[in-house]
């Protein structure tokens, strides 16, 4: 393109143009627009014109070629982009809503955004905004588990008694095993975060062998007795209760909530119980773990110190959950459970039922 612009000016135009100048009301576009007719009129090169009025060369060729086809008015207004696509219809989002909410056809087993996009018409795009805008997830789904423990009422209002009202002059564990942890170790070193990328772990590893802790998680201070064994029979649970029985001052009742693995109600176990006489286990529902507060600290465990956690033998392993919960005992808090058994009981009542045939 040319590299000088000879841009001729009438009295009347130069004069608009200084007006639109000094016009401080003026958007500051139109002044930059009418600073580079100026220029140019003064037969500077367009480099000249680009560096004085900060606009680079494309945009001086550019309002240059626009004042030469319209004036000063061509200057002062924008042209209007071309209109877009119309809205979809009311019946067509209602459709695409509706669609993933049903049978999808064959036998495949959920609606797509590309299968919706078919079926209707419309783009890809289009499904995944009007999808958005109502918090519509086809692709996600969620699982559960009913429990049908014919005491499940008796014994989430147990539970969630000793969570909310706990007795007083006592003590309230919650009481489980965390199985088959695994001591892992990388084949290569990963690379650290850094900003826009994440750090790298390799996808395989060198087993070096399991350890179960077994753990004992305080309701009312959140400090937890843990102990890492190598297996997680009735004789390493006989001991973990020995190692809370020393826990805990003498004179209190100790109220242990389990779960009902087969462990905790082993003959050998009971004769323990029936020694120590100020035990007293509350068993949670079948398939109710999530009623069991220690899984919480599991889950903090696993995600804070042993998913991604380098270990080259299960003596490193079990070192590393020790140190955890020293870490964790001496910034503990109380647990603290809010939902009373009979709004639990109320939300599980609005569940489906479904008959077994």
């Amino acid at each position: 393109m040319a590299q000088t612009v000879c841009i001729l000016l009438s009295v009347e135009d130069r004069e608009r143009l200084s007006a639109v100048i000094v016009d401080r009301n003026r958007p500051h576009k139109h002044i930059q627009r009418a600073d580079i007719i100026l220029l140019s009129a003064e037969k500077l090169p367009v480099l000249e014109v680009s560096r004085r009025s900060g606009i680079s060369r494309p945009n001086v060729w550019r309002w240059q070629q626009r004042f030469a086809e319209e004036g000063v008015d061509g200057l002062l207004r924008d042209k209007t982009r071309k209109p877009g696509r119309a809205p979809l219809a009311p019946e067509t989002v209602a459709r695409i809503l509706a669609l993933p909410c049903s049978e999808p056809p064959g036998e495949v087993t959920h609606w797509t955004g590309r299968a919706v996009a078919k079926t209707v018409g419309v783009s890809l795009r289009a499904v995944q905004r009007i999808w958005d805008a109502s918090r519509l997830q086809p692709h996600r789904l969620r699982t559960f588990k009913t429990s049908n423990d014919p005491a499940f009422v008796e014994k989430v209002e147990d539970v969630v008694g000793l969570y909310m009202n706990p007795p007083a002059h006592a003590v309230v564990v919650s009481i489980d095993e965390k199985t088959q942890i695994q001591a892992l170790d990388r084949t290569q070193p990963g690379l650290p975060l850094k900003p826009g990328k994440c750090g790298t772990m390799t996808h395989d590893y060198k087993r070096n062998g399991t350890t179960t802790l077994f753990a004992a998680l305080n309701i009312l201070d959140g400090t937890v007795v843990g102990r890492c064994m190598p297996k997680h029979t009735n004789q390493e649970f006989i001991k973990f209760l020995n190692a809370v029985e020393r826990a805990v001052p003498a004179g209190k009742i100790i109220h242990a909530i389990a779960d009902n693995y087969a462990t905790h109600k082993h003959p050998k176990v009971l004769e323990w119980l029936a020694d120590h006489p100020r035990w007293v286990f509350h068993f949670t529902p079948t398939s109710s773990s999530w009623l069991n507060a220690v899984e919480n600290f599991f889950s903090i465990i696993t995600r804070q110190r042993i998913r991604r956690g380098t270990f080259k033998s299960v003596r490193d392993l079990q070192d590393a959950i020790r140190r955890y919960i020293h870490e964790h005992n001496k910034n503990s808090k109380p647990f603290v459970w809010t939902k009373p058994a009979d709004v639990i009981l109320a939300k599980l009542q609005r569940l489906p039922v479904v008959s077994s045939v």
